[in-house]
């Protein structure tokens, strides 16, 4: 029963992957330091969540620690696979752009791929920030460790942290020789190879090479062509040189990689009697269920490319007194998409997506300690986008084989820049013996330019300037080396834009404004039994404020209508209790657990919705937060047998999701008084076809690792999803036109072959 209620740190002394040695804590004279328990505790997982070294146990925020061999064990393809495993987190694919991950944490998420706008929870890659939603769902290679922070980070880790970040850290080149390689196969013809390579002096100079492939049939049936769907293939490979001078307290490292995907962009047509489409489209393609027959789909084929170069830059330099880190990113992406999204084999909304989007970005920090007991942690960060994009349209066209463009006379095109800069300091004060303060905030200023319209006749650009302080502080007590106690609270941003959607001028050049959230914490972290139980709970409440939402209203353009983004002034009131633990049985034998417990609705969620042609207040406010589920937790058991050869591992996982609604939409409305006081529509509700089925998520693996000639070797079996639970992923209604969704991966299964010296 504790087990069950308890969620854990995963796998305690296994959180970095092999060759990639924990983080060490700085120099006594230099910057902060974590816990001297973390020196007393040889299995003490180390983290970088406050831009320190600390200990896990130490840290007074709401973290999970994941680790490569999580990933490993499960053939994890990409980070969606961490769905359930940390409390709170979602994180689910968006097939509508590559890379593309709808991701929540603590119900807060933004489930769309336009780049013009920012995501509600950050993914950072070595200390660089993703700007975008597309890029998002990181491959699972080559990771050292994984982070979930919940809650607002915006502290440290910039504006667009609202919910939180998943910070993720590469390995780091050994610098001396080594190299990893292996092979998967499972089901749906899906293969992978991947290979490291490690080379180095041993002292001042390493090499870091890899290279990733992987390819699948896909898991849907095209019953028009009769054939495989959702067929996809990917490479990744780069380089990393790490560079420490001898009798020097300076390194570098420089990493550059490409990412180059194609994949067939799928979705299943879940149009109804009622909606527009479904008289042109056959009978047996309309009305369809949202757990089997998301697996079957009609409609005509598509691609999407896309390339993603990246070079990230760090430079630290430790003076004694302070340490000064430099992190310079820039990234780039090129994609060209066609998807059939009325999902139909009639010819009713075909489009051509083209787009480019580039970032830079330049953070500066320095860490020490102003006197004894009080550290810090300041700097400055710098960020800018570009982003162009061209969608042409094939609408009620009937005529499959035009292609979109020469179809679209006028396509949509956009063309967006943002700017950001920001100043940031953090503290830790030991105010008194066994009691820490932690205090600080943010400065930010945001630039946001859009210009969007239709080829030759663009709609005047719109501009506008937004700045937000956002503090934060906490304090914990720590009666002894074995407990944690802590309360905190800290201020979320998230930066205002314009529509990328629109289709008029008036909204086109009409900004929408910053989003914020106020979080209350408190939390406690225990430490028991010589470390064999470790158990972490936290309770917060988040005060959700001007949120930003979505609504569909009529416009003078070929679809007919637009979606533009305005603010919700009531917002919405999160509230939840958290649970992450482990427990030690024995040196062989592992359990971890999670679990998240939240309760969520809007207030006063109030914006002009579509009465035949006149704009009406319709009232939201009884509708369910998306993503956010009412529950979910996991239960995960790691166990070692030593053999005369080696060893043999086997791993059991269960992830436990409550339904989940996936769009803000309509199920039924009626004529009424809305929370406003106005008359308007009362929305009893999203739309049914937007809930996912509860999932209940096995996972299964069996390692036997033994050596060929003294070098390591592995094979393993592995499942996933082997309940075969059938849902949706993301689905979407089109206001009354058209509905369509993605679909979970099926029962999956396969064998794994490597090595490793």
């Amino acid at each position: 029963m504790l087990l069950a209620g308890v969620s854990v740190p995963l796998f305690p002394g296994m959180a970095l992957a092999e060759g990639a040695p924990a983080p060490q804590a700085p120099a006594a004279d230099a910057a902060p330091q974590a816990d001297s328990a973390v020196s007393q505790d040889t299995n003490a997982i180390i983290v970088t969540a406050r831009r320190r070294a600390e200990s896990l146990q130490t840290t007074p925020v709401a973290i999970t620690a994941v680790n490569a061999a999580m990933l490993e064990n499960k053939a994890a393809v990409n980070i969606g696979d961490l769905q359930g495993a940390a409390p709170g987190l979602l994180i689910t694919q968006q097939n509508s752009g590559a890379q593309a991950a709808n991701l929540s944490i603590r119900g807060l998420t933004y489930a769309d791929i336009e780049k013009s706008q920012t995501p509600t929870v950050g993914v950072v890659v070595d200390g660089v920030t993703i700007g975008t939603n597309t890029g998002q769902l990181q491959d699972a290679f080559d990771i050292a460790q994984i982070e979930v922070l919940r809650g607002p980070q915006g502290t440290l880790f910039g504006a667009n942290t609202i919910g939180g970040v998943v910070n993720i850290t590469r390995s780091k080149p050994t610098m001396t020789a080594g190299m990893k390689a292996e092979f998967t196969y499972g089901r749906w013809n899906t293969w992978s190879g991947k290979a490291i390579g490690n080379f180095g002096n041993g002292e001042t100079l390493g090499l870091k090479l890899w290279y990733f492939h992987n390819q699948s049939d896909g898991f849907y049936h095209n019953a028009t062509y009769n054939r495989s769907d959702g067929a996809s293939k990917g490479d990744s490979f780069g380089g990393t040189i790490l560079f420490k001078p001898a009798d020097s307290d300076f390194t570098a490292q420089f990493t550059i990689e490409n990412v180059i995907q194609s994949f067939v962009p799928v979705v299943s047509n879940l149009a109804k009697t009622g909606e527009v489409f479904c008289a042109f489209e056959p009978a047996q393609e309309c009305n369809r269920n949202t757990t089997t027959d998301l697996y079957t789909t009609f409609g005509q084929p598509a691609l999407s490319t896309y390339h993603a170069p990246d070079a990230t830059l760090e430079m630290n330099y430790n003076l004694g007194s302070v340490k000064l880190t430099s992190i310079t990113g820039w990234r780039h992406s090129a994609e060209r998409q066609t998807q059939d999204f009325d999902g139909s084999s009639t010819d009713l909304y075909y489009v051509d997506r083209i787009q480019n989007y580039t970032q830079w970005s330049q953070e500066l920090r320095a860490a020490g300690n102003l006197i004894q007991g009080l550290d810090y942690v300041i700097g400055g960060f710098y960020f800018n986008s570009k982003y162009d994009f061209k969608q042409c349209s094939r609408v009620f066209g009937f005529s499959p084989n035009t292609p979109p463009c020469t179809f679209d006379a006028a396509p949509q095109i956009e063309n967006a820049k943002s700017e950001s800069y920001a100043a940031f300091a953090d503290f830790n004060w030991a105010i008194i013996d066994k009691v820490r303060l932690s205090f600080g905030g943010r400065w930010s200023h945001d630039y946001k330019y859009l210009a969007n319209g239709f080829l030759g006749a663009p709609f005047p650009p719109g501009s506008a300037n937004f700045s937000k302080f956002t503090p934060k502080v906490g304090i914990d007590y720590r009666p002894n080396s074995d407990a944690m106690f802590y309360a905190s609270w800290s201020r979320g941003y998230r930066s205002g834009g314009f529509s990328p959607r629109a289709g008029d001028a008036n909204y086109a050049t009409r900004p929408f404004q910053p989003e914020t959230l106020d979080s209350y914490e408190v939390g406690a972290k225990l430490d028991l039994f010589d470390h064999r139980l470790n158990i972490n709970l936290a309770g917060y409440i988040s005060d959700y404020k001007n949120m930003q939402q979505n609504t569909t209203i009529p416009c003078a353009c070929s679809t007919g209508n637009q979606t533009i983004t305005s603010n919700v002034p009531g917002g919405a009131l999160i509230k939840g209790i958290e649970f992450d633990g482990s427990l030690r049985v024995s040196s062989n034998f592992k359990i971890t657990a999670s679990a998240a417990l939240m309760q969520s609705h809007f207030r006063r969620f109030v914006v002009g919705g579509l009465v035949g042609t006149t704009i009406t207040p319709f009232d939201y406010t009884a509708n369910r937060l998306i993503y956010a589920p009412t529950f979910s937790g996991s239960i995960s058991g790691d166990y070692t047998i030593p053999t005369d050869f080696g060893s043999v591992v086997s791993s059991l996982s269960w992830r436990h999701i409550s339904p989940y609604d996936e769009q803000i939409s309509i199920a039924s409305s009626a004529a009424g008084t809305t929370a406003l006081g106005t008359p308007g529509q009362i929305v009893s509700g999203n739309d049914a076809r937007v809930r996912t089925v509860t999932q209940d998520l096995v996972d299964a693996s069996l390692t036997l690792n033994f050596k060929i000639n003294k070098t390591d070797a592995y094979l393993r079996v592995f499942g996933r999803n082997l309940a075969d639970i059938r849902t949706t992923t993301h689905a979407f209604t089109v206001a009354g036109l058209w509905s369509f969704g993605m679909a979970l991966e099926p029962r999956t299964y396969g064998g794994t072959i490597g090595f490793k010296f």
